[in-house]
């Protein structure tokens, strides 16, 4: 197969940027997108010119690490997927595909394809944690729990913390990743002591770094690699809501006005 690939080219956050347009041939339809990118650079080494710079590292959809726009889409066109999971096959013999970083005030390009997504460190640094001593493992069954409950917490914990919420969203709002992460520890028993405490700060932080409002436009559910439901947000507003008729030192989420 063979591509033409359009690719934002950057030297750094003060650089001017544009699309460069290279050629690759004779790539199989099993080659992965990233592996598709890796043979540019072997090709661009040889001639003497820079790779591209761009994140990857397990190559299994599990870290997120692998943050690219392809055709405007965040992570590309399978829906799903995280950008190492998309293979040549998905493409037709002979497209054009343009190829450019997340786009986000909160998330600055370094380099190429690299953006800065530390932003999302400091919202979990607030909040995304149980400071609680739990004592000894305890027995699985020993805290029942429904399972309709332990399988929403499962949907949220399973963000990867990639940011294509924030790169698909027009305002850039991190809300998804937000609730999410919120959310997983807020569902079960051993995140209700800080509940209300977490989704505050966290919500406090997410505002902090510049991240956009949410106008349900949808986007993000849509190019979620994880596919995460928005339904996560409405859940995090009704806490903050709830938050916000708290006083601040009440741990346990009990209604106290301030």
């Amino acid at each position: 197969m063979k591509f033409t690939l359009r690719v934002h080219r950057q030297l750094g956050p003060e650089a001017p940027g544009s699309l460069v347009q290279y050629s690759v041939d004779d790539i199989s339809p099993d080659t992965s997108f990233l592996e598709m990118m890796d043979i540019l650079n072997e090709q661009l080494t040889a001639k003497g010119e820079d790779p591209i710079a761009f994140d990857s590292d397990c190559r299994e959809g599990i870290c997120g690490m692998c943050s690219m726009v392809i055709n405007g889409q965040a992570h590309g066109p399978l829906p799903e997927s995280a950008t190492c999971q998309v293979y040549m096959r998905h493409f037709q013999d002979g497209d054009v595909i343009t190829i450019e970083p997340f786009r986000a005030a909160a998330f600055p390009l370094v380099r190429d394809l690299i953006v800065d997504r530390s932003a999302f460190d400091r919202i979990m640094q607030a909040g995304g944690f149980i400071s609680v001593h739990s004592g000894p493992k305890p027995d699985p069954n020993s805290v029942p729990i429904e399972p309709d409950t332990v399988e929403l917490a499962l949907d949220a914990a399973s963000c990867i913390g990639c940011g294509a919420c924030v790169a698909a969203c027009p305002n850039a709002s991190a809300m998804l990743y937000t609730a999410a992460k919120v959310s997983h520890l807020g569902l079960l028993p051993q995140g209700q002591p800080e509940r209300y405490e977490r989704v505050r700060n966290m919500v406090g932080q997410m505002e902090e770094e510049g991240f956009g409002a949410c106008r349900n436009y949808g986007e993000c559910e849509a190019q979620c690699p994880k596919g995460i439901s928005i339904g996560f947000i409405g859940r995090m507003n009704r806490d903050y809501l709830r938050a916000s008729l708290l006083d601040p030192v009440d741990r346990q989420g009990k209604m106290v006005p301030q």
